[in-house]
């Protein structure tokens, strides 16, 4: 059994992450980091978790109890410092490794990043389009897994100037911590955007495309679920083959028949991710959509999957893809 910790277990993702380690076949929890639980028995965080768990440890603890996969599920600047325990694969959850370029931290991320030195030992991350290739893996925003399932295969056959991503989440996109935005008064009832024009996976969706591109996030009442829908000119037919042909040997990822939508419904929950194409009648344009589990394929499933990957096990153990939800 390869061994597990996981670095800020008391946040949505940490939670996310430590319930798919608990069902791997393959995995063992060895440490649980929190800083605000140390000292504290796994049940704090949840009762239905029995006494075979260790005890919640500060998270410098738990990153060197010696884990052959260490999960950062912690904020960006936190992670940012983190220096990666030797030998050990290390999945970070935050954005602090998704940016090569350094200089980008300051405006989209609000600091300086303190180990600029280190961002090129990072792989980006999705496995279906970009696998890992070290034991260091930056696991990509949801919002920008959505955009690029959805993009990413027809790069080559869309004009960049045309890509325009609206995209909607659930308000556990927005995290754990308490603040007004994501209070009840102001979620339900309620559809907005935020970050417009101004949201930090934009630079990264652009990164991997290979061009910036148009993005805009809103907030959507209900808890999980995400869904990009995204506009293109097409340059040439044959945008459906090139989806199927990504996608063909994917357990994770699911391009609908034609004229079946995707639905948040389907996904939430779950690890997997819904792509269907259509083409707008009165423009010609392509409309990509894709929906996903902000935190599922969005972050605590994708972060297991990339896991799996570097260390040669096998891509879906631990995920959440089966059944029919009602």
């Amino acid at each position: 059994m390869a061994t597990a910790a996981i670095i800020g277990c008391a946040g949505y993702s940490g939670q996310e992450t430590l319930d798919r380690v608990l069902a791997h076949p393959e995995l063992e929890v060895v440490a649980l980091g929190s800083d605000s639980l140390a000292g504290e028995p796994a049940a704090a965080l949840d009762l239905r978790l029995n006494g075979h768990l260790p005890a919640f440890v500060p998270n410098d603890e738990a990153l060197a109890a010696g884990a052959d996969v260490v999960f950062l599920c912690l904020s960006h600047e936190r992670a940012a410092a983190v220096e990666p325990p030797p030998g050990a694969v290390v999945v970070d959850l935050s954005g602090a490794h998704r940016l090569a370029d350094a200089e980008l931290y300051p405006a989209w991320y609000g600091f300086e990043h303190p180990r600029p030195e280190t961002l090129a030992a990072w792989s980006y991350a999705i496995p279906e389009l970009f696998p890992a290739e070290g034991p260091l893996v930056a696991n990509p925003g949801c919002y920008a897994t959505a955009a690029l399932l959805a993009l990413a295969p027809l790069v080559d056959v869309i004009e960049p100037a045309s890509v325009v991503v609206d995209a909607k989440s659930g308000v556990s996109g927005a995290g754990r911590e308490l603040k007004p935005s994501s209070h009840a008064s102001f979620v339900l009832e309620n559809l907005a955007p935020y970050k417009v024009g101004a949201h930090q996976h934009a630079p990264e969706i652009g990164a991997a495309l290979g061009f910036p591109i148009c993005f805009v996030p809103h907030l959507l009442p209900v808890r999980r679920g995400l869904l990009a829908t995204c506009y293109a000119q097409a340059t040439t037919d044959g945008l459906r083959a090139r989806l199927e042909d990504a996608y063909a040997s994917s357990p994770v990822v699911r391009v609908l028949p034609e004229g079946v939508v995707p639905e948040l419904a389907r996904v939430q929950h779950t690890d997997a991710a819904e792509v269907a194409l259509f083409e707008d009648r009165s423009t010609g344009r392509a409309i990509v959509v894709c929906a996903i589990d902000n935190l599922g394929k969005g972050a605590a499933g994708q972060a297991v999957q990339n896991a799996n990957m570097a260390l040669g096990l096998e891509q879906a153990h631990g995920l959440r893809l089966n059944g029919v939800l009602v």
